[in-house]
């Protein structure tokens, strides 16, 4: 399993960033994937779900409304629109496979939101 992330920056509150996540090594469009991030000193928190269909997405409550989930089967790519961003969503983002905090997660991109 290969995920690398791309996309991260600084970013002032208010603003976006579009997350990107290129995976292969496994079979892409048959596995839910899902998004986390993990703020300094902090633990890994589930960020969004999106079903291997790309029919559904789940959130947390902190950014439903603001992040949206979206996948290419044909890129092998998922992807994370961040809208509105604010200073606690600061925190190294991850794809991984799967739902929940997942079972192979990449390197992740730091996303930094100034206030």
């Amino acid at each position: 399993v290969h995920l690398v992330e791309s996309g991260g920056g600084l970013v002032q509150s208010g603003g976006s960033l579009r997350l990107s996540c290129v995976a292969s090594g496994f079979s892409f469009r048959n596995s839910d994937m899902s998004w986390v991030r993990q703020a300094t000193g902090k633990g890994i928190e589930w960020v969004s779900t999106i079903k291997a269909d790309g029919g559904t997405t789940y959130y947390t409550p902190a950014v439903e409304g603001r992040f949206t989930m979206s996948r290419d089967n044909d890129k092998n790519t998922v992807y994370l629109q961040m809208n509105n961003l604010k200073p606690e969503d600061t925190a190294l983002y991850s794809c991984a496979t799967g739902g929940g905090t997942g079972v192979d997660r990449g390197r992740g991109t730091q996303v930094t939101v100034s206030s």
